[in-house]
C-alpha cells in the first residue's frame, strides 16, 4: 500500500437507501442525498478524537481512543510501538477510525478504513508533525499540554506515526429525523 495519493483525488459516492431516510422529515427538508467528500473531508481535519479499530492474535477486535491529524488525503495517528495496537497492526494491517458524535438524533459520524502503513520518511514526518501542532496548537507545543512532546517521540521512534489511506470510508447523518448513510469507495 502506498500513502503516495493525490489530495484532490475525488472517491466514488454512494448513498445507501437501505439507511437513508426521512422520518417525520421537517417541512421543507428535502430529499436525503449523500453527503460530499469535501464534507466529510472537513469533518475528518475538524475532529479532535478517533477511535482505532484493530484486530487481535486471536480475532478480537481492541478498540482505543486517538488523536489523528487528516493531511494530503491520508489520516495519521501514532502509538508507542509495544503497544497493543502497534503490535496488531505489525500482524494484520487492516483497521478503521471512527470519530462522530454520540447523539440519537443530530450529528454526523465518520469511519475510514485501510491499511495502517508506518511513517519512515523523515521529510512526510515532519510536514505530519506540523499538522499535528497546527491541529492541536498547546496540547502538543505546550509544555502544560496533554501530548507535549509527541513530535519528539515520533522523531525518536518513541511513538510509531501510521498512515491510513482510505480504501472505504462511511458516513452516518442524523439530522433531526434526517438520517443519511453515504459510502466512499477509493
Amino acid at each position: 500500500m502506498s500513502t503516495q495519493r493525490p489530495a484532490a483525488q475525488r472517491p466514488t459516492t454512494e448513498l445507501d437507501a437501505r439507511y437513508s431516510s426521512a422520518l417525520n422529515p421537517r417541512p421543507g427538508a428535502g430529499d436525503v442525498t449523500a453527503t460530499e467528500w469535501a464534507e466529510a473531508q472537513r469533518r475528518l481535519e475538524a475532529a479532535e478524537i478517533f477511535w482505532v479499530a484493530t484486530m487481535r492474535p486471536g480475532g478480537g477486535p481492541h478498540i482505543t481512543p486517538v488523536i489523528a491529524a487528516w493531511h494530503d488525503g491520508v489520516l495519521y495517528f501514532s502509538t508507542g510501538p509495544g503497544e497493543q495496537k502497534a503490535r496488531n497492526l505489525a500482524r494484520d494491517a487492516h483497521c478503521a477510525l471512527l470519530t462522530g458524535g454520540n447523539s440519537l438524533t443530530e450529528g454526523f459520524d465518520l469511519v475510514v478504513e485501510g491499511e495502517a502503513e508506518p511513517v519512515g520518511d523523515p521529510a512526510k514526518l515532519e510536514e505530519v508533525i506540523a499538522a499535528f501542532e497546527a491541529k492541536y496548537g498547546a496540547h502538543i507545543t505546550s509544555a502544560e499540554g496533554t501530548f507535549h512532546g509527541i513530535g519528539d517521540a515520533m522523531r525518536r521512534g518513541d511513538d510509531v506515526l501510521f498512515a491510513v489511506a482510505p480504501v472505504t470510508a462511511y458516513g452516518f447523518g442524523r439530522d433531526g429525523g434526517v438520517f443519511s448513510h453515504t459510502r466512499w469507495g477509493f
